[in-house]
């Protein structure tokens, strides 16, 4: 039986990360470098099919 969980991606939270590792192994990456890191990782999950791109429409007032 294989379970569906939900799991939420934020592509600040992949920079961070990458920030912190990368400044852990002595790289200085640029804003623009980490913001492009987290994107190529989010499109690499999407590819992969690890996740799914759903639009976080909100919640209405209405």
């Amino acid at each position: 039986m294989v379970k569906e969980i939900e799991v939420v991606i934020d592509t600040e939270e992949i920079a961070e990360f990458f920030y912190r590792e990368l400044i852990r192994r002595g790289f200085v990456p640029t804003q623009t470098e980490l913001e492009e890191l987290a994107d190529i990782t989010f499109d690499y999950l999407l590819e992969k099919c690890i996740i799914d791109e759903e639009l976080d429409i909100g919640d209405s007032d209405e």
